[in-house]
Parts: structure tokens; C-alpha cells; sequence
């Protein structure tokens, strides 16, 4: 058993705090809106683990053999981690730092040196899979770190990973995941289309779906997202409000590589119509009302 802190308690966090606690770790939980710590205390309270949580990240990571955190951007991350009441200032030599938050390869490298600084070990490992993946601990997490600090956290982080890759150095995990959100982004937009085009022509969609996701059009996107897409269902999943903040770190990351990423650029435009007409909470497979719909 080792005694963790987790940091973020939202749709992701909360589960994956959760998937820790039922692993028999002793978890402390924090949050910055204190009803959601609370509530998450009572649902793992009711079932006799150990878990507590505290009024702030200092208080959370004290004497803390580990410190998770699933936040919402780069300033979060700055303010919870190397703040003035952040985690750093009261983590004990040794003790590992692991951000699934997706922030910018920049931030996870500058989080890496301070950790360093402090005889602390640190791993950037934003996940994929979404709220269900975080639910039925069945992520897809990608790493970056030394090879130190990666022996520490995969034990960990088993309790809800599906798969666990160590890409390279600090940063590499958070350039994976803007390579990731690229290539989600692509699918969706040709989802979208391929959907529309379906009941464009009249044909059953349903039926349509049966034949071509055994086929090479096969994805997740297609297999989880196609029957919602058609329903109009978007209120579950992963916001565009989020989607588009880890498509601004893809297309920064191309720019500062002097590389041109068109088809995203055009797809995070279309996320920007979706967002702007009530949709930035709603899933990323919302994108498909970019497009009018057929009658």
C-alpha cells in the first residue's frame, strides 16, 4: 500500500482516484470545488476505503509516497504543482509527481527540472480513452520521464490503465497526446461526413455501420460514436471545450516545428462553429453539427 494524493476530481479524476483507493492505496483526494470532493469522498467512504481530502494541494501531497493530478490546463497544473501552496513545497524527497493532465510538452519539461531540483521524480502521462475508459480503469497512458521515475509510477498506475507506454524524456508523453488528439480530430471529421452522407442518401444507417466497421473505415470513433452521432446524443464524453485546448498545443507544437497541419487547423475551425452555437460542453463527436442536417 502507499499513500497517494490525487489532484483534480472531476469526470476522469474522480474514477481513477477511485480505481487507487480499490487498489488499497490510501488516497487524498483535493479539489478546488470543495462539493465535488465531498461527494467523491462519500461514494469511496460508503465503501469502506481508505480515502480522505483536504483543503489543499500542500495539505493533500504532505508525506505523500505519490501525487497524481488530472487538472484542466497548463495554468492549473503551474498553480497546483509550483504555486506558493503547491505540491512541491511539501512533498518528501523520493516521492513521485505524475500529471495526467494535457499540458504543453514545455510545461511538463519545466515541472520536470523542479521536481528534479528537489530530489523529487516526475512523470507527464496524459491519458486516452475518455470517461468510460477512466469509469472501467481501461486507459491508454503515455510517458514521459527517466526511466526512475517510470519504475515508480507504472505500479501505480495499473489500478486503471488498460496500456502504459513509455514514449521518452520529460515532455514526450504530452507531444504523444498532441499527436493522439491530432489523429482523433482527422477520424471524427470523416466520421461526421461519412454519417451525414449516409442519411444524405437514404440509406439504413444502422445497416451501413454493420458493414463498414468490419472493414478498413473501422475505429473506436466509428464503433462507440456512430450510433450517438446519428441520434444527436452529446451529452456525455470528452467537451470540444477541452478538445480545442489540446488542438491549440498540436498546432502550436507543428508551428514551433515549422510544420503545417491543415486538416487539423480546419477541424478545430469547425470546432470553434460548434462551440460558438452552444456545443462546448457537449462530446468531440458533437463536430458533426458543423454539418446541416439532412431531412
Amino acid at each position: 500500500m502507499s499513500t497517494i494524493a490525487f489532484l483534480g476530481l472531476g469526470v476522469m479524476g474522480a474514477p481513477m482516484a477511485g480505481h487507487l483507493a480499490r487498489s488499497g492505496h490510501r488516497v487524498t483526494g483535493y479539489n478546488r470545488t470543495t462539493s465535488r470532493a465531498e461527494s467523491w469522498l462519500d461514494t469511496y467512504k460508503a465503501e469502506g476505503l481508505d480515502v480522505a481530502i483536504a483543503d489543499t494541494p500542500a495539505e493533500a501531497a504532505k508525506d505523500c509516497d505519490a501525487v497524481l493530478a488530472c487538472l484542466g490546463n497548463d495554468d492549473d497544473v503551474a498553480s497546483v504543482v509550483l504555486g506558493d501552496d503547491g505540491v512541491l513545497a511539501t512533498m518528501g524527497e523520493g516521492a513521485l509527481f505524475v500529471d495526467h493532465t494535457t499540458v504543453s510538452p514545455a510545461l511538463a519539461k519545466r515541472l520536470a527540472e523542479a521536481a528534479d531540483a528537489r530530489g523529487l521524480h516526475c512523470v507527464d502521462a496524459p491519458v486516452s480513452g475518455g470517461q468510460a475508459g477512466a469509469e472501467n480503469g481501461k486507459l491508454a497512458i503515455m510517458c514521459g520521464g527517466s526511466l526512475k521515475a517510470m519504475t515508480l509510477a507504472e505500479p501505480v498506475m495499473q489500478a486503471y490503465a488498460a496500456r502504459i507506454v513509455h514514449v521518452g524524456d520529460a515532455g514526450a508523453g504530452q507531444a504523444c497526446k498532441a499527436v493522439n488528439q491530432v489523429c482523433i480530430a482527422g477520424v471524427l471529421a470523416g466520421l461526421s461526413e461519412g454519417v451525414r452522407l449516409a442519411q444524405a442518401t437514404g440509406v439504413d444507417t444502422a445497416k451501413v455501420l454493420d458493414a463498414i466497421s468490419g472493414g478498413a473505415a473501422q475505429s473506436w470513433q466509428m464503433e462507440n460514436r456512430w450510433p450517438t452521432m446519428v441520434e444527436g446524443d452529446f451529452d456525455f464524453g470528452f467537451a470540444i471545450d477541452w478538445m480545442r485546448k489540446d488542438l491549440a498545443i498540436a498546432l502550436g507544437e507543428a508551428k514551433a516545428a515549422g510544420l503545417s497541419l491543415p486538416v487539423t487547423a480546419l477541424v478545430d475551425q469547425f470546432y470553434a462553429q460548434v462551440q460558438n452555437n452552444g456545443g462546448a460542453r457537449q462530446d468531440t463527436s458533437a463536430l458533426i453539427r458543423h454539418l446541416p442536417e439532412v431531412q
